[in-house]
């Protein structure tokens, strides 16, 4: 059975500020396009949670890339999927904490 999948505020709102970003700079293809990316990386970490690695051990939070400009960061608890941050690495990295 697959774990449900939450999304932080901060996800949410990660998501948000991409999307705009990508209408904005390019077309609404591109967003559509990123979104199915988007879907198919989430449906893979809710068939094997454990399949991408540690970016933080201690706090057991792992990312997975993607695109070359996104990653996803996530953590696993017994009962979910926790999206922490979506991050677009053209953003200013002292920008980004959990």
């Amino acid at each position: 059975m697959l774990k449900s999948v939450r999304w932080s505020s901060f996800a949410s709102k990660d998501l948000s500020n991409l999307l705009d970003y990508l209408e904005a700079k390019w077309n609404k293809k591109v967003c559509l396009n990123f979104i199915e990316k988007l879907d198919h990386s989430i449906h893979q970490i809710q068939i094997n949670p454990a399949q991408f690695p540690y970016f933080n051990a201690s706090l057991q939070i792992r990312k997975c890339v993607i695109t070359k400009h996104n990653s996803l960061f996530y953590r696993v608890t017994s009962t979910r999927i926790e999206i922490l941050r979506l991050y677009d690495t053209r953003q200013n990295p002292n920008d980004f904490s959990f």
